[in-house]
């Protein structure tokens, strides 16, 4: 019996988990002949995450090839009150897992892993409307720090996302707003 709500907690998380990633095991990646499928996952804070489909607009540039793929556990985008309304660019802040363990993702936008501390920070190149959530993006590395899992990563793609939009209605100006959200990053290297 779970007798704590910290346990219940822990526990709804991994069901939920459970559930992200079997609804992600349904999609797959239409990958070229080229390609690879992310590597296996390795250690034990590693997970198996799948790569979805890809919208044109944002697919990364030919011969590029997956490194990694993250499903976000627990993520917010926070959006600050100018003119009344909640407008303008969000500040992310996730937890991620998969093929390489855990992944930090914040301000910048920066993406850290928790396993090896190689760091990137990227801008966004592209992106694709989902209805009612934040935008599908494909975004271009311009920063690299230590070596590790993440230190050949060139591009990556935000997939799947889930809510994160901007909160409607008037606001006080300076108030700030975090909306909880989902997605799949996977993590891109360069053609050789």
């Amino acid at each position: 019996m779970l007798n704590t709500s910290r346990s219940r907690v822990r526990a709804l998380a991994v069901v939920g988990m459970a559930g992200v990633v079997a609804a992600l095991g349904a999609v797959t990646h239409q990958a070229s002949a080229a390609e690879v499928a992310a590597p296996a996952a390795v250690g034990p804070d590693a997970r198996r995450v799948d790569i979805p489909r890809i919208a044109p607009a944002i697919k990364p540039p030919a011969g590029a090839r997956p490194v990694g793929a993250y499903v976000v556990t627990r993520g917010t985008q926070t959006y600050t009150c100018a003119g009344g309304v909640f407008t303008g660019a969000s500040v992310p802040e996730a937890q991620l897992i998969g093929t390489g363990g855990r992944v930090h993702h914040f301000k910048g936008p920066t993406w850290q892993s928790e396993r090896d501390g190689s760091l990137v920070t990227a801008k966004k190149t592209a992106e694709s409307a989902r209805p009612g959530t934040i935008p599908e993006l494909l975004l271009t590395v311009d920063t690299h720090s230590g070596t590790g899992i993440l230190s050949n990563v060139s591009y990556i793609s935000r997939l799947l996302t889930s809510g994160g939009a901007a909160p409607t209605g008037a606001c006080t100006d300076g108030a700030t707003k975090a909306v909880p959200y989902g997605a799949v990053y996977v993590f891109w290297a360069a053609k050789r």
